[in-house]
């Protein structure tokens, strides 16, 4: 239950560029179809989802080198990418109303744009050797209902709350980051007393 609820908040946290940007489709595309908005908010989860993949394969082919640092590489990658996410939303609103996200060239675009931090997640899941399958559905599931949501809401939504959402995002990452950093200094620590009980 505790892995499932890490996994939820990552998703969560991941997918608010997704919903971002999804809010922002929907401001700029009110005639979007239900169909129509399927397809976006599936492009969006699938490469939400397969990005952690391709950075896990990264990971997990390095990880034999780093293994007494891993924890806090992938500290770093989720401080990193939680502190972008922050700055990205504190930043003054761009609009994007030239964009069409009905287009294919464009849908793929901000499907990507949207999934880069989630191939820096998908390196730590490989650092610490965590087998990918369980949350990348997750991460997939909640990017796919939060892009949904956020065309929804796009017309009621203003983009400066879809712009905060970001900043929580970012929170939500660094929290997890250090939720992991903590989590193996204590088994670091645990490890250490078993050792030292075996001597004395």
């Amino acid at each position: 239950m505790d892995e499932f609820l890490t996994f939820l908040l990552l998703a969560i946290g991941l997918s608010f560029d997704s919903f971002a940007v999804s809010v922002s489709c929907g401001i700029m595309r009110n005639e979007i179809r239900f169909k129509q908005a399927v397809v976006i908010a599936f492009f969006l989860a699938l490469f939400q989802a397969a990005f952690p993949v391709l950075g896990w394969l990264v990971g997990i082919s390095l990880s034999h080198l780093i293994s007494g640092i891993d924890h806090w590489i992938a500290f770093f990658l989720l401080l990193f990418i939680g502190v972008r996410m922050i700055m990205e939303g504190i930043r003054k609103m761009e609009t994007i109303k030239d964009l069409n996200p009905l287009k294919f060239k464009v849908m793929i675009g901000l499907a990507i744009a949207t999934s880069i931090d989630a191939l820096a997640v998908g390196i730590s899941f490989g650092f610490l050797e965590i087998h990918f399958i369980y949350p990348v559905l997750i991460i997939g599931i909640v990017t796919f209902l939060a892009a949904m949501l956020g065309m929804l809401f796009g017309k009621h939504i203003s983009g400066e709350k879809s712009h905060r959402s970001i900043i929580i995002g970012g929170i939500i990452l660094i929290l997890i980051g250090l939720k992991i950093l903590i989590e193996h200094i204590g088994e670091i620590q645990e490890s250490g007393l078993s050792i030292l009980s075996v001597i004395r």
